[in-house]
């Protein structure tokens, strides 16, 4: 109960909402219109918000901190720009999608036997890659601890030694926020979060 209390206070009530929310799919309102996929999610509309068109954002969302979902090989991202604003993305490996550094929002399939049901033994053969995420065992590029924001909200839930919470007046996280100066913050969580695990 303790913990459960403790992981909430470093979660914001959208988070959840977010990460289970069904993006690209035809809004029920505009279906005929064109740019009616939903693609958007709003952050100020409380937990039971769910994922809209760009012409529900005018109808319904003006003003509120509204941010757009994209696809990169059938999953969805989010861009680092966006959310980087909103929630503390240290931790989280980025990647580099049309110019632009983004976020994937939940795990993705390990390719070739790696991921949560082959271990971390199955992903660091299928690649040579030495990073690996510390909930689902996805070999990662860099020194990140967690693969997606999904699995930082594992991660939370878990042991509460990180969190989404940006610290009050920050616009960006303390401590790079995964693009600023990613490959050292990224080696510090990493180290420190290695000491942790076993």
């Amino acid at each position: 109960m303790m913990m459960r209390r403790v992981a909430a206070s470093l979660v914001p009530p959208w988070l959840e909402p977010l990460l289970s929310a069904h993006f690209f799919t035809a809004c029920p309102l505009h279906r005929d219109a064109p740019r009616s996929e939903c693609n958007m999610f709003c952050l100020d509309c409380g937990p039971a918000s769910s994922s809209f068109c760009f012409y529900c954002r005018s109808d319904s969302h003006a003003g509120h901190r509204v941010i757009q979902i994209r696809r990169s090989s059938y999953h969805d991202v989010v861009r680092v720009a966006e959310i980087q604003k909103m929630l503390d993305i240290s931790g989280v490996q980025t990647y580099v999608i049309n110019s632009a550094p983004v976020l994937f929002l939940n795990e993705r399939p390990q390719p070739r036997g790696g991921g949560r049901g082959g271990g971390a033994s199955a992903a660091s053969s299928s690649t040579s890659s030495p990073y690996t995420c510390e909930i689902c065992s996805r070999s990662l590029l860099d020194p990140f601890r967690f693969c997606s924001l999904g699995c930082k909200l594992a991660g939370v839930k878990r042991n509460s030694d990180t969190t989404f919470v940006l610290n009050p007046g920050d616009e960006e996280p303390s401590d790079g926020g995964g693009i600023r100066d990613s490959s050292s913050t990224a080696a510090e969580e990493s180290k420190s979060g290695r000491r942790g695990r076993k």
